[in-house]
């Protein structure tokens, strides 16, 4: 990363949205922020082979990336993707197509490496005073896990049951057996929440998660935090907010009741987010069951925060500590 002195800047290409993020001395000072929104996930094939028109799609958001930055003095960037282009079939070859088109070759973070780096974020968010942290992450594909008492995290690891994955994953069992998630009966639970549990318990088996202070560090975590009652983001970053176990439950019934325009409407879902809603509320629902949480405390950085935070050294200096 190259620039002012004391800029550094990330370049974060998920499924909704191509994020390049330029701060100064920290991610609570941004000098430069722009978003060029993508639907990846209309892009994916039943394979889940990324299609010409997704690749179309990040080579446009990059090179947006690339002119709004040179335009602003930042002449470099660190470009990553995640699991949209990190878990698709064709990975390598979409990578090369854009690295080939824009001049900017894309670097894939490992789940493991998400995982570590929301942990360092939430780290620095919450202080040292906050005591062994487990850190929940549910993205698009994936959901990371991280957990620790120091510096860096003694656990981190990813699952294959984010959002977009167990909508997919829920929707074909439907097909098969002609029956909604919402349709079934009390005991009649669906296959692939007993599958998260038993991923969770037994990636947590070392870990006395419920002697850890739980928190959410992703857009699905925010969002139903605010359909259950949290401030607005509007409100600042610094504004306490919390999902409860109970609250949650509550709402994943009436999620899975309407269709994806009524959700976008509710407080807190995004339009694009609308259609994977439910199945982000089962899952984080299942996250705190196997951890034992009955609530989860949110932390507004997140991976690409946790990146900024070792470029340039800017993850060495307590003034991060944000929130007791």
């Amino acid at each position: 990363m190259s620039g002012r002195r004391g800029q550094v800047g990330v370049l974060d290409v998920g499924c909704f949205s191509a994020h390049l993020l330029v701060v100064e001395g920290s991610p609570l000072n941004p000098v430069l922020s722009h978003k060029t929104r993508l639907r990846l996930d209309r892009a994916l094939d039943r394979h889940n082979r990324l299609r010409a028109e997704g690749v179309d799609q990040i080579v446009n958001a990059v090179r947006v990336a690339r002119r709004t930055a040179e335009r602003a003095g930042v002449v470099d960037f660190v470009p990553f993707a995640t699991s949209s282009v990190r878990d698709a079939v064709n990975a390598d070859e979409v990578i090369a197509e854009v690295a080939r088109r824009t001049g900017t070759r894309l670097r894939v973070l490992p789940g493991h490496e998400e995982a570590r780096l929301s942990y360092l974020a939430a780290r620095r968010w919450f202080g040292w005073q906050a005591g062994p942290l487990l850190v929940l992450d549910v993205g698009g594909g994936t959901v990371e896990l991280a957990a620790g008492d120091g510096a860096t995290p003694s656990l981190a690891r990813s699952l294959p049951f984010g959002a977009r994955t167990l909508t997919r994953r829920m929707a074909l069992k439907a097909v098969h057996d002609r029956r909604s998630r919402h349709q079934r009966r009390g005991g009649d639970e669906h296959p692939e929440l007993v599958r998260v549990r038993d991923a969770v318990r037994d990636a947590l088996a070392d870990v006395p998660a419920p002697g850890y202070r739980a928190v959410g560090c992703s857009k699905v975590f925010q969002q139903l935090a605010r359909l259950t009652g949290a401030r607005p983001q509007q409100d600042g970053p610094f504004v306490a907010r919390s999902l409860r176990l109970a609250d949650l439950r509550e709402w994943i019934p009436r999620l899975a009741a309407m269709p994806a325009p009524k959700r976008a409407r509710l407080p807190g879902i995004s339009r694009h987010r609308a259609e994977q809603s439910p199945a982000g509320a089962l899952v984080v629902e299942a996250l705190m069951v196997a951890s034992g949480h009955d609530q989860v405390e949110i932390c507004p950085w997140s991976t690409r925060e946790g990146l900024l935070l070792t470029l340039g050294g800017l993850g060495d200096d307590d003034e991060y500590s944000q929130v007791a």
